[in-house]
């Protein structure tokens, strides 16, 4: 490795969720960059005692006016040029979509080739899990400055604002949502009884696919994004990064439903995150821009 590649900025910006038990939010993103070698600012959004799945609970969201202010003194950081990479996820409430911009913008201005990624953690096949006025900013603030987005299937349909039944529709929808470069999980799949994550960016469209489990615990999205960014910092192509990140995912989830579990075991799986050895099936896909650009 170089002098040059050795002194870039390898730090990321984690801002999501908490909870004290479990493997969901920062819990997951966090711990997946930090095995794979990327030091980590992590920034709650909400505090929570476990998945809301597993049943109500208390949920601290820190004052929207003490956000910001930490949001900005992380912007005048001595240490900012640390940073190459911003991930947000689930946000506690619509105010926080601004502060997190707010970052983003600071973090380029300081590191031009930072990359943002964002996982608009809003919903899945049951609907939106937070407020319409969380879901929309963003949606309408932190989507369009994103380098790279992360919805599922389901995220993507209420941002289009209609139902993505089919690859075709999915596809259309990934190109017209903002970000340059798109990975859709949950996508449908060609293979029977499977479950793909599609991945568009200006040049191709890639599909890798696995067999579907019923009845997964939560985090899959969150650790998607976070060892997605984490190949893409490392300097993996789109084609090996989606291939290795769905592999190593699928891993981790086949072994935790082995084992019954009801949460992600990523401390007992973490090889799973550098070495996946999980098959997957890549396809390349028709791109649809490429008619209109011949």
């Amino acid at each position: 490795m170089s002098a040059e590649q050795t002194d870039a900025p390898r730090a990321v910006i984690v801002i999501s969720s908490h909870v004290a038990r479990g493997s969901v939010g920062n819990r997951a993103a966090v711990f997946a960059l930090e095995t794979l070698g990327f030091p980590v600012w992590a920034v709650p959004t909400i505090i929570l005692p476990w998945h809301p799945g597993h049943g109500r609970a208390t949920r601290i969201v820190p004052p929207l006016d003490q956000f910001k202010a930490l949001m900005a003194d992380l912007e005048r950081a001595p240490w900012l040029g640390e940073v190459g990479a911003v991930l947000s996820g689930y946000l506690g409430e619509a105010g926080q979509a601004e502060a997190v911009a707010s970052l983003v913008a600071a973090v380029k201005a300081k590191s031009p080739d930072a990359v943002y990624i964002c996982d608009p953690v809003m919903g899945d096949s049951g609907g939106l899990y937070v407020p319409e006025p969380t879901a929309a900013a963003m949606r309408d603030r932190l989507m369009p400055i994103a380098d790279i987005a992360t919805p599922n299937r389901y995220e993507l349909e209420w941002m289009a604002g209609a139902p993505l039944p089919d690859l075709k529709s999915v596809i259309a929808a990934a190109l017209h949502a903002g970000p340059s470069t798109m990975l859709v999980t949950s996508a449908p799949s060609l293979m029977t009884g499977g479950t793909g994550n599609l991945l568009l960016d200006g040049n191709q469209v890639l599909l890798a696919e696995h067999r579907l489990i019923d009845k997964p615990p939560n985090g899959l999205g969150d650790l998607t994004a976070a060892v997605y960014l984490a190949r893409t910092l490392s300097g993996q192509p789109p084609i090996k990064a989606l291939q290795s990140t769905t592999a190593a995912v699928y891993e981790i989830l086949a072994r935790t439903a082995k084992r019954g579990g009801d949460e992600l075991q990523l401390e007992t799986d973490a090889q799973s995150l550098s070495n996946p050895m999980a098959m997957v099936q890549l396809r390349h896909l028709t791109h649809p821009g490429r008619d209109r650009r011949a």
